[in-house]
């Protein structure tokens, strides 16, 4: 067996770089149309930005420059990903003020850090997205950012407000740090949408939020309570959250349980992780099942077991991943009304009020499919908001793409698919063509699952 490489977790927390603040553009940039107006662009609200006139906005062209950074995107696409390049423009680094200190790209230990990217070539349109899980801003340059830099959009990403494992200490009530994700993103979307206007001459004309794992429940949140900033998105896999369940805390539990030998595989497949995804389940008990329950439930039920994991999650790899004994006992229906309502401060309704394209793997083992997207695909239906969604399940897909690399003959990406996605949601907002119906997703005919997708009827995507 290859070694494994999918490790969005311990990769992306343990071994991220610190990278020195961007340099300014030379005096001059923009005389031949290249990085034209940079000197127009302020972020509104910022309390610090620097731009650079760039030649190559996209990960092949930043790989070694403090412009990006490879360790946090670690694991979450396979490695033969194929991926777009030459895209000159500006880059526009910073952050809000905020009162937390998790964030250290650029040496500025400051949280509400964002980028912005705008392309010489431009397109009319915007793409925002949050960092998935407690990653920061760059996470998704590979994933999301390259392709749509080469397709002509601007884009803008957030960390969030607070990122890394400790981040459940930040805010003063249970709940304060989830919430302020929504609040970043919002602000984000604001203030992008304004700088593109700067740059361009005018403000885009379509807006589109995407993002994976945390960052699609950022999308799916923004479409329901702020609509009217964006056309439409796309959520990769989103992590769902209901005052009543289910949500992770109602299936990690679980999972923390079977290792420490007090819960059955049947025990698994009863909250949700799906029936062949067991040669998974070794991986997520180390890198996962456990630092996850803890640190959200130490967000929304910081009285459940407050010395575990207490002020830090921990200083060591190994004492970072370590499951809370306590947390194989937990049972979230059965806690105070108080934890119920910290978590719906930021549940979800299913009350979209823009297009929305869902995509999840049917090995997901970190947020089982069944426990969630199936889950929220229902909840849309129930608001009457059935006709703006279509759901999307990846055969063979699981949470992060890099664990293909490590399972090639029983995993496939789930990228090729959401690029598919992206575009067919472009189709319907500004064309007018519905995508195809709700339906499993197949593995392609040729077998190049890491560069194409099937969609229907044997037409497929390209990367």
């Amino acid at each position: 067996m290859r070694p494994i490489r999918g490790v969005p977790l311990v990769a992306a927390l343990l071994l991220a770089a610190v990278v020195g603040g961007p340099t300014p553009a030379a005096a001059g940039a923009g005389a031949d149309g290249h990085c034209a107006r940079q000197g127009h662009v302020r972020v509104p609200g910022a309390a610090l930005q620097q731009s650079a006139c760039l030649a190559d906005l996209t990960t092949t062209g930043l790989a070694g420059t403090p412009y990006t950074d490879p360790a946090d995107q670690a694991g979450l696409t396979a490695r033969d990903t194929p991926v777009p390049s030459g895209v000159p423009g500006v880059q526009v680094d910073g952050y809000f003020p905020d009162s937390s200190h998790f964030n250290t790209t650029h040496g500025w230990a400051h949280d509400a850090q964002f980028v912005i990217r705008l392309p010489d070539r431009w397109n009319g349109g915007l793409v925002v997205t949050g960092a998935p899980g407690t990653r920061k801003q760059y996470a998704t340059d590979k994933a999301i950012s390259d392709r749509v830099l080469a397709q002509g959009y601007a884009y803008a990403a957030t960390d969030k407000g607070n990122n890394g494992v400790d981040f459940y200490r930040d805010g003063v009530r249970p709940g304060d740090a989830v919430a302020e994700w929504n609040t970043r993103t919002t602000q984000l979307t604001r203030a992008a949408r304004r700088v593109v206007a700067q740059r361009y001459g005018h403000a885009p004309r379509r807006t589109y939020v995407t993002g994976i794992s945390n960052g699609g429940y950022l999308t799916r949140w923004q479409l329901e309570n702020h609509p009217e900033l964006y056309d439409g998105g796309v959520d990769w896999e989103g992590a769902l959250w209901t005052a009543d369940g289910p949500s992770l805390l109602t299936s990690l539990p679980t999972a923390v349980a079977r290792t420490y030998g007090a819960a059955r595989d049947e025990d698994l497949y009863a909250v949700g992780f799906a029936r062949g995804s067991e040669f998974l389940w070794p991986y997520h008990e180390k890198a996962y099942w456990g630092v996850t329950q803890k640190i959200y439930r130490a967000e929304f039920d910081p009285g459940y077991d407050p010395a575990c994991p207490g002020p830090s999650a921990g200083t060591t790899a190994e004492q970072i991943l370590a499951p809370c004994p306590s947390d194989a006992h937990y049972d979230y229906a059965s806690r105070p009304a108080a934890v119920h309502r910290a978590v719906a401060r930021v549940a979800l309704t299913g009350r979209i009020g823009r297009p929305l394209i869902t995509l999840h793997g049917d090995l997901d083992t970190l947020l089982p499919q069944s426990a969630d997207s199936d889950v929220y695909a229902r909840m849309i239906d129930a608001r009457g908001r059935g006709t703006l969604h279509r759901y999307y399940t990846v055969a063979g897909g699981t949470h992060v793409d890099g664990l293909y690399d490590t399972y090639p003959d029983r995993l496939r990406p789930i990228l090729p698919c959401y690029r598919f996605a992206f575009d067919a949601l472009v189709a319907w907002v500004e064309h007018g063509t519905p995508p195809p119906a709700d339906r499993t997703l197949g593995r392609p005919a040729d077998g190049d699952v890491v560069g194409s997708c099937t969609l229907v009827d044997g037409l497929r995507s390209g990367s």
